[in-house]
């Protein structure tokens, strides 16, 4: 599942998971956190791809949300500000694991193999 308020975004990196000549991905995309929280099932998702900074519900905020409800799922965090990168992995989410937060823009290549890496952890 990938949640991001810009629309190009989620277009782009589904369009890119899914037909990536290497790897293919079923993603779920949402624009709006809150959509993506009331669509959530457990067991359906390997993975959550979550922006950061959305208005109305944080990228945190809808994973807490989520865990809640999940406690398996596996996280990735985007952000394309490097102020909030540092913000929220060193300061404010210091306890989780650092490699989970990526810069937006993202590479299709580079995204993908940390999917992946991550999909395989404890398998």
């Amino acid at each position: 599942m990938i949640v991001d308020d810009e629309p190009d975004i989620t277009s782009s990196l589904k369009i890119g998971l899914e037909y990536n000549e290497d790897d293919e991905f079923k993603v779920d995309t949402f624009n709006d956190p809150i959509e993506a929280l009331s669509n959530y099932k457990t067991g359906h998702y390997d993975l959550l791809l979550l922006d950061i900074k959305m208005p109305i519900m944080d990228g945190f905020d809808l994973y807490h949300e989520i865990k809640k409800i999940d406690d398996n799922i596996k996280i990735f965090f985007l952000t394309a500000s490097e102020m909030y990168y540092e913000e929220f992995r060193i300061k404010q989410y210091c306890e989780l694991d650092k490699n989970i937060f990526l810069r937006k823009p993202i590479s299709i290549y580079y995204l993908s193999k940390r999917i992946k890496e991550e999909l395989n952890k404890n398998n």
